[in-house]
This record gives structure tokens, C-alpha cells and sequence, in this order.
């Protein structure tokens, strides 16, 4: 290779680093990536218990949001049960049920796959308790402060709050409800020292990102609706 192309070369791979300016032009290329290799080593992605938690993870917000929308649009749910409070209620249910099966599911894919002896220490088991506590203290708040309807997606079926909640959790988190559970999930990852239990805990974070993106819009369009209704009363 001539000088030439070395040059050419060099100021290709600062220019790829340049165009990551906003992470400090990291090169992820001399990262050490053998913790990682290891974490993988102990997880079977081709286990069924593996796919079954994955399968409820995604299906769990996806099942929430498009029922609540539909809900939204035809108010069929509420027409069915006579009462929107009624319809708000079974969903409620329905989706504590699937929560359920869900953290049943995961815990299964966790004890059926090996641990990992580097997290399998003192320190990290307290972590993982530390973290189960502050995961329910936002859960549980995040209940007592939004109550039963606006939990569970009141908003969907014309249940509407007074004004937006800002108390704690509120005053500290968004979307305490999501990361509490998240919170929890990997708090018992840590505790059992299980590198499946991590991946899991992510992809339990990506898919609350997710319906995040989408709930949050269209909960404020819902409330921006009641608000210009108000006007033209």
C-alpha cells in the first residue's frame, strides 16, 4: 500500500470518528468486548423458555396499546360492559394478568439457563436487592398516585385526569410505572446471577422505549382533544 492510500485510509477512520463527535469519537474498534463474548457464551437464544419470554415481553405494551386505541376510536369496549369505567377495569385486569405471566416466564428462562460465576458475588446480589426495592417503591407510588384508571390507560376510554400528575414519582421520573418495572426485572437478574436475565431486562427496557414513543403522543393529543372541547363550550 502506498503512502498515499495510508493517508487516505488514516483520514477515512478519523472521519468515521468525527461523524461520532457527540460520543467523544469513541473507537469502538480497541473496545474490549470479552466481557461481553463471555456474558453471550452462558445464554442459549434457541431455548424455547428464552423465545416464550420474549414473545410476552413484545406482545405485553403491543396487546395494551392497540386495544386502548381501538377502544379509543370505536368505544366498543365501553358499548360491551355498559360502562367505560366497567370496560377500563377488565383491561386493567387482562393486563395485570399478562404482567404476571410475563415475569412468570421470564424467572422460568432464567433458572433454566446457566449462571454467570463474575456476577454470582455479594456485592452485586445486594445491588440487585437494592434495586427490586427501589423498583416497587416507584410501582407501587406510581399506583397510588394515578389510581387504578389512570394506571391502566383511563385516558383511552374518556377517563380523563383533572391535570397532568406531578407528585413523586412524578416529580423525579418519567414514566415511573415502566422503569420501576424495568428496575425489578434487572434486580432479579442480579440476584440470580444471570446473564439471560440481563438480556431480557433489555429487551423488557427497549419495548417500554417503544410504547413510550407512541403512548405519550397520543395521550397528549387525547387531553389536547378535552381541551379545545372546553373552549368551544
Amino acid at each position: 500500500m502506498s503512502d498515499s492510500d495510508t493517508a487516505a485510509a488514516g483520514n477515512k477512520h478519523s472521519e468515521l470518528l468525527d461523524c461520532c463527535g457527540g460520543l467523544h469519537n469513541v473507537d469502538y474498534s480497541k473496545m474490549d468486548l470479552t466481557w461481553m463474548e463471555e456474558l453471550l457464551k452462558h445464554i442459549n437464544f434457541h431455548d424455547s423458555n428464552f423465545c416464550i419470554a420474549v414473545v410476552a415481553i413484545i406482545f405485553n405494551p403491543l396487546f395494551w396499546n392497540v386495544v386502548a386505541r381501538w377502544e379509543h376510536r370505536t368505544r366498543r369496549l365501553s358499548k360491551l360492559f355498559g360502562s367505560p369505567y366497567l370496560a377500563c377495569y377488565c383491561l386493567g385486569f387482562v393486563i395485570i394478568l399478562l404482567n404476571v405471566y410475563r415475569s412468570h416466564s421470564m424467572t422460568v428462562a432464567m433458572k433454566a439457563q446457566a449462571r454467570w460465576e463474575v456476577m454470582d458475588r455479594a456485592d452485586v446480589f445486594y445491588t440487585g436487592v437494592a434495586l427490586i426495592v427501589l423498583g416497587t417503591v416507584l410501582v407501587v407510588s406510581s399506583f397510588l398516585a394515578l389510581g387504578f384508571t389512570g394506571t391502566f390507560l383511563g385516558d383511552y376510554f374518556g377517563i380523563l385526569m383533572d391535570e397532568k400528575v406531578t407528585s413523586f414519582p412524578f416529580s423525579i421520573i418519567e414514566n415511573p410505572m415502566y422503569w420501576g418495572s424495568t428496575a425489578n426485572y434487572l434486580g432479579l437478574a442480579l440476584i440470580g446471577a444471570s446473564p439471560v436475565g440481563l438480556v431480557l431486562t433489555a429487551i423488557v427496557a427497549v419495548a417500554y422505549k417503544v410504547a413510550i414513543r407512541y403512548e405519550g403522543p397520543f395521550t397528549g393529543l387525547i387531553y389536547q382533544e378535552r381541551s379545545q372541547r372546553r373552549k368551544h363550550e
